[in-house]
């Protein structure tokens, strides 16, 4: 089955003092030619049908039988691999009377093999170290099951028993009709687990969007009385139909040398043969014409919010430049989208909580623009109107300019970022990207070849090219509304649906101009130079002390390129609460960040910063305030900036206060919905003894935090402590030290940190 997968960029504004605003699909390629004595796959590597060329880094292989392979060397972490076996079938290949057995079959794999007995496998794992847990080793989704081992290190004696384990599970799992009446209680007790609110919505949302097809009765937990009356019989059917070489795909990422690990994988899975004919690939229906419709699933505890989609038939061509410029544009377009709903959810008083727009594929079976919004209870009519209008404001008028070329810039930076760190991703994600290409049938590309194609699409890239690439995403069947809302909506389905036609009614202007700004933090006193300066050599490490009292801490690392970590802590944080009874300062983390700076809203300061790698987490703690942020060699100065500025001029705007007040009652509605949640509520203050600094407030507490009181005790607890600032990763110490002397070692010398109330 050729997955869907190619989920198209949903380009999300951002929500803090971040650039890179959404994340940039992984592009991959390998050989084109297989010789004709081979058995293909089921299906071919995309790059054989591909003009997207492929990293080279990665070793592609099909063996006689038809199980394909792929390697990448990766030595981060040293000494370890991970490995991912998938196989070409999930949920979507089951008949009526198997739903369910593709998951279930899943944890059969792990319960007895002809070599391996019941209740062995896991042991013999442990032993050479490889972690097991839920989700841990396996899932099961509609279109693929996936198995996973994290190799702890690349020892023989582990390689070749954890290539033994995998193989035995695809082809010799025995299915002991005992094992199986055993695991079925498992399986239902997942199905309790997992029968939430939010997985209720997702029922509805498919019955909505795929009324006929296969997707809306497929989901992957199945169905309760299959689980608990299937006969081994029927799970011999699914496993010889699926469970072969022909859908089968190795993936193997870590230190280890490449030609020996694909003579391991090509002697171990050598022998294993179809033991049946290939299953059916399953019918997906067509999508029907469609005309508006609501469906409102009414659910204590979830969030209120509306989903209008446009459906239409899903894009089942291959990978291709052609396919990838149509998708950049196409993302390009979402994220001025998003960004301009994303500015409207921070104004005052705004029209929801959060709103954006995409696009996704699902499962071969459709293909659906979105616009989600979510907001407080009975406000959705506004939240309605105000998301319809601008998405419609965008395919009317277009992206201007300056907005299309500040989206380019956060692109661009992204994939300028990948490329710098490169040589030192993960091995578990690198692994995790190679599956996601083979689930998702594009080429697997390396990020300086991302990073080449971006630059030919965007060369010489027009407005009116975006507007052309964005406008499908909200044409086609529907518009369908899914309504999640904790109580009932008056007027019901059919006020939403006259409520959005009303709405497609009202003209529209075209945007705004924006006015240009710059960066205003550059200038935190006369730049100081260490008043102590202490190597210490077993750690590696250098310790500074400025004249203002700011002690600095620096490390260079080398676990990964072009990255520095940076985290200061000033005050006593959480400490400063009072023990016996609420503080408004409780709230404080509502507005340390979405506050924005006292010359520049959030909005504004992401504006000035595209195109840099400077991302800021401001935060009040346990015991201190602390102010962390990433970055690049070449923006360590700006982020020391922007950290500094938000330690002396805080924005601690109204707006974010005010949402959070309005959200806080469905918060705690959801988090009471289900046991972890009320325990959560509960336990902070139980397990401190009774102390209010670890209690969640009640509803009628927080709605009584008020702004003017919250700022003052914000900024008298900022005021004062001594300063600890700690930098680590790819960093030249020297232009370290000058960077943060420039910044906070340049600021007033700061008195004692406050004294905690008594009980602390």
């Amino acid at each position: 089955m050729r997955s869907a997968r190619r989920l198209l960029l949903v380009a999300v504004s951002g929500l803090a003092l971040s650039t890179g605003a959404f994340a940039v699909p992984v592009l991959a390629f390998a050989p084109a030619a297989q010789t004709q004595t081979q058995v293909p796959p089921s299906d071919p590597w995309a790059q054989a049908a591909s003009d997207v060329p492929a990293d080279p880094a990665v070793r592609y292989g099909l063996m006689p039988n038809g199980m394909r392979y792929a390697l990448m060397h990766n030595a981060t972490p040293p000494g370890q691999a991970s490995f991912r076996l998938r196989i070409d079938a999930g949920s979507l290949m089951e008949r009526d009377d198997q739903q369910g057995l593709a998951h279930f079959m899943e944890h059969m794999a792990f319960n007895g093999t002809k070599d391996i007995p019941e209740n062995e496998m896991l042991r013999i794992l442990e032993r050479l170290g490889l972690a097991f847990g839920a989700d841990t080793n396996a899932f099961t989704s509609f279109e693929q099951t996936a198995y996973m081992l994290e190799l702890p290190n690349t020892q023989d004696e582990t390689v070749d028993t954890s290539l033994h384990v995998m193989r035995e599970m695809m082809g010799d799992a025995l299915m002991a009709s005992d094992a199986i009446d055993a695991e079925r209680g498992v399986i239902v007790g997942e199905e309790r687990t997992r029968n939430s609110p939010q997985m209720r919505v997702l029922k509805t949302q498919l019955a909505l969007l795929a009324p006929g097809q296969r997707l809306s009765k497929r989901l992957p937990i199945g169905d309760l009385e299959v689980i608990r009356t299937a006969p081994r019989e029927r799970f011999v059917d699914f496993y010889d139909a699926y469970y072969r070489p022909s859908r089968a795909t190795f993936i193997a990422v870590g230190d280890f040398d490449v030609d020996a690990m694909e003579a391991k994988i090509r002697t171990t899975f050598a022998d294993w043969t179809p033991k049946a004919a290939d299953g059916p690939e399953p019918d997906l229906g067509t999508v029907a014409a469609r005309q508006p419709e609501t469906s409102i699933i009414v659910e204590p505890g979830v969030q209120s919010s509306i989903q209008i989609n446009w459906i239409k038939a899903p894009d089942l061509d291959p990978d291709s430049m052609a396919e990838r410029t149509e998708a950049v544009r196409r993302s390009l377009g979402l994220a001025v989208l998003n960004r301009r709903l994303g500015e409207m959810a921070r104004a005052d008083n705004p029209p929801f909580l959060g709103a954006g727009g995409g696009y996704q594929s699902l499962f071969d079976s459709l293909d659906a623009g979105v616009l989600s919004v979510a907001f407080t209870p009975g406000e959705w009519k506004r939240a309605l109107e105000t998301t319809e209008q601008e998405a419609r404001r965008l395919t009317q008028y277009g992206v201007t300019a300056p907005e299309l070329q500040r989206e380019i810039t956060e692109y661009r930076t992204s994939l300028q970022n990948a490329v710098a760190t490169e040589a030192t991703r993960s091995t578990p994600a690198l692994a995790g990207a190679l599956l996601n290409a083979v689930n998702g049938d594009t080429v697997f590309t390396s990020p300086q070849e991302s990073l080449d194609q971006f630059e030919k699409i965007v060369a010489d890239l027009t407005p009116e090219q975006v507007n052309a690439a964005v406008r499908p995403v909200f044409e086609g069947q529907g518009p369908l509304v899914l309504f999640t809302s904790p109580v009932p909506v008056e007027g019901g389905e059919a006020a939403v649906t006259a409520a959005l036609e009303a709405s497609r009614q009202v003209p529209v202007a075209a945007p705004g101009d924006q006015s240009a700004l710059e960066w205003p933090y550059t200038n935190f006193g006369a730049p100081a130079v260490p008043a102590a300066r202490t190597e210490v050599a077993d750690l590696g490490a250098t310790l500074v002390r400025f004249p203002n009292g700011t002690l600095l801490n620096i490390k260079k690392t080398d676990f990964r390129d072009d990255q520095i970590l940076i985290r200061a802590n000033t005050g006593i944080g959480g400490m400063g609460l009072p023990a016996d009874r609420f503080s408004p300062l409780f709230a404080a983390n509502t507005v340390l960040n979405a506050g924005g700076l006292g010359k520049l809203t959030v909005d504004e300061a992401d504006r000035v910063l595209a195109g840099h790698v400077v991302n800021t987490s401001v935060s009040q703690g346990t015991d201190s305030y602390s102010f962390g942020g990433s970055t690049r060699p070449e923006d360590l100065q700006l982020e020391l900036q922007v950290l500094a500025a938000f330690l002396t001029d805080p924005g601690l705007r109204a707006a974010p206060l005010q949402r959070a007040k309005s959200s806080y009652p469905q918060a705690l509605e959801q988090q009471a919905a289900t046991p972890g949640g009320a325990f959560g509520l509960k336990a902070g203050e139980l397990l401190a003894g009774g102390d209010k600094r670890a209690a969640a407030p009640t509803n009628e507490q927080f709605q009584s935090v008020e702004i003017e009181p919250l700022r003052e005790q914000i900024k008298a607890a900022l005021a004062s402590g001594p300063i600890e600032i700690t930098v680590v990763g790819d960093v030249d110490v020297d232009a370290v030290i000058a960077a943060v002397g420039s910044t906070f070692g340049a600021l007033p010398a700061r008195g004692a940190a406050p004294t905690p109330p008594p009980g602390s």
